[in-house]
């Protein structure tokens, strides 16, 4: 609790007595307002290139999809600029952000039992297991191994899958004694998904814990990072959710070193950024957070949904309306903004985190039917409604990429176009696109020992050019088929839940095509006709358009093993934790009895 927090009455405070609820709403009203005054003016500016000469049908609609594309991107370059702002020009940022975090660094003994729980369905349980088990043993290095019970939440329907897993299970229990606090269940039917699993597990054991800690397949956490959001749940009494910023594990596979080497750095300084506004109303991402039982269970039960699939029935995304439940009924949601030992994997491929992002997409289109749940607090349905602008805003920039490929066909005359503010627009766009990742680069270029954790200077600078060109690929790869399921979501088209590929595999030529047709047809679609009308146009298009024409060879490179090993060779686009493996991972790779991390030299530091 902050000096200021503490010299005012209770009912001026946040549930936990953490913050004032006023220095909250005049945070909330700058950022809205800050927020509003950027967005206005790109429209206007952008009204003012589109309407010189008159409007034609094709500027109204490149109008409407801005406007309805640009408010994810704007606060996007808010929480990341505020973040870095915090970071490096103000004196204690954490306490300003975050200032339940001091508890966690109490050295007192935990109080409460604590159930750790893995969620799995169809996953592989040598991976799934090997994880959990470090865990565990993380866990119990810290002294404090007698306040946890520890959980296998099975929803597997493959049944040779589910005989390793028993088998795995009975192998983990034999090793441990009977006296040991660990549990494995599995449900016939995959009713209400994991969020019915986590509910499942309520019903039958909930009584016995004061928090949980859900993790995913993929999910790794160590002893004193437990430890240490325990110490915080156990001395703000209503903090409902605690979550953790989860970072991506070192990996082998092109596409997933890419993608995390630039999400690593951005989601610091937009954590905090967002934390700093969000304040109580923060985010639960559904695994490696603490979650307390009882109010979960007596206010947190989500409703189905009418009608069926794909927006009727059981809810996909269940975390961040659990959230906004969690601050219905007066407890605290909060994230700790800082990089701790709570890790996971990212998609090793170009498919598999499309696949992913598409039942992200369907969960949180789903929040529409949940928008008018009485009770809820205005920040936690803002939240709900910018989980929902995450995806509606995919299709709008789609659409303008098309748009503006014909434009140049619209009859209007051009003789006054105002060529350089549309080329200046065009580069604040980019810079917009851009600003999470430079802030994230320019965190770590700033902190001290920060380049030296990647590497040192040559590897970090590299790294950062190679993850922006990642980034522009990566995005005309993906938009185009998140648009298109929205499309479907229309008609009835719903995503089939079942297990992740966590491994990197080749892909040929082929397969990419057969997968990224679309996008490659869309690409020649658009340069094309861009070329014919303006070279120019075409070549400022770019950064782009180039990912839909690239798509394929994009998705065969990045999934190439031996890409893959060249990086890690080389130390490109690698973490602080490829350079300095802590315990937790360098116990995961001797679990599973390979390195797929590091040579082995750098195994054995």
């Amino acid at each position: 609790m902050s000096e200021s927090a503490r010299a005012l009455p209770r009912e001026h405070l946040t549930p936990a007595g953490l913050q004032s609820t006023a220095m909250l709403a005049r945070r909330r009203w700058i950022s809205a307002l800050a927020n509003a005054a950027i967005y206005l003016g790109l429209l206007v500016w952008l009204a003012s290139i589109l309407g010189a000469g008159g409007w034609s049908p094709i500027d109204a609609l490149i109008f409407m999809c801005f406007a309805i594309a640009a408010p994810w991107s704007v606060l996007g370059v808010w929480n990341a600029c505020l973040g870095f702002w915090l970071l490096h020009f103000t004196s204690d940022p954490m306490a300003a952000v975050a200032p339940f975090a001091a508890a966690g660094d109490e050295p007192s003994a935990l109080a409460s039992d604590i159930a750790v729980l893995m969620t799995l369905r169809n996953e592989d349980p040598q991976r799934a297991f090997a994880r959990l088990r470090v865990v565990k043993q993380s866990v119990d290095a810290t002294g404090q191994a007698m306040r946890f019970g520890w959980f296998v939440l099975s929803d597997t329907n493959r049944p040779e899958i589910a005989t390793e897993e028993e088998t795995a299970f009975a192998r983990w229990r034999d090793e441990i004694g009977p006296d040991a606090r660990l549990f494995y269940r599995r449900r016939e039917a995959n009713d209400g998904f994991k969020a019915g699993n986590l509910r499942d597990f309520c019903r039958r054991w909930g009584a016995d814990f004061e928090f949980m800690i859900p993790l995913d397949a993929d999910s790794l956490m160590d002893g004193e990072t437990i430890l240490r959001m325990a110490r915080i749940g156990q001395a703000n009494r209503q903090l409902g959710v605690l979550q953790s910023l989860v970072v991506g594990a070192p990996s082998a596979s092109a596409f997933a070193r890419l993608f995390q080497f630039g999400m690593r750095h951005g989601m610091r300084p937009y954590t905090m950024g967002s934390a700093w506004w969000a304040g109580d109303c923060g985010p639960f991402w559904g695994h490696n957070a603490l979650v307390r039982i009882k109010p979960f269970i007596e206010q947190c039960e989500l409703p189905d949904l009418p009608g069926g699939p794909p927006l009727g029935g059981a809810i996909l995304s269940h975390d961040q309306i659990e959230a906004a439940l969690m601050r219905r009924a007066g407890f605290e949601a909060r994230v700790l903004p800082v990089e701790c030992g709570s890790y996971e994997d990212n998609p090793p491929d170009l498919f598999e985190f499309t696949r992913r992002d598409l039942r992200w997409c369907q969960g949180n289109m789903q929040y529409i039917g949940l928008l008018g749940l009485p009770g809820l607090k205005p920040m936690s349905r803002f939240q709900l409604i910018w989980a929902i602008m995450m995806f509606v805003g995919v299709p709008a920039w789609t659409a303008i990429i098309l748009l503006c490929a014909i434009k140049p066909i619209d009859g209007k005359d051009m003789s006054g176009f105002p060529e350089g503010s549309a080329i200046a627009f065009y580069l604040v766009f980019l810079l917009m696109y851009l600003a999470p990742k430079l802030c994230g680069f320019l965190d770590i270029a700033l902190t001290k020992g920060g380049v030296a954790r990647y590497g040192g200077g040559l590897r970090f600078t590299l790294g950062c050019l190679a993850e922006l060109k990642f980034s522009f690929l990566l995005g005309a790869s993906t938009t185009l088929r998140t648009s298109l399921f929205m499309i479907g979501l229309l008609f009835g088209r719903s995503i089939i839940w079942s297990g992740q590929m966590r491994d990197a595999r080749a892909l040929s030529f082929g397969q990419a095509l057969q997968g990224l047709w679309p996008q490659t047809l869309v690409g020649v679609f658009v340069l094309s006709l861009a070329w014919t009308q303006s070279h120019a146009l075409a070549l400022w298009s770019l950064p782009l358009t180039a990912g839909y024409v690239l798509a394929a060879p994009f998705a065969v490179l990045t999934a190439s093993p031996r890409v893959g090993a060249w990086l890690v060779r080389w130390r490109l686009c690698g973490l602080p934790e490829d350079i300095e493996r802590p315990p937790v991972l360098k116990a995961l790779a001797e679990a599973l009895n390979k390195d797929s991390f590091l040579s082995p030299t750098e195994a054995n530091r």
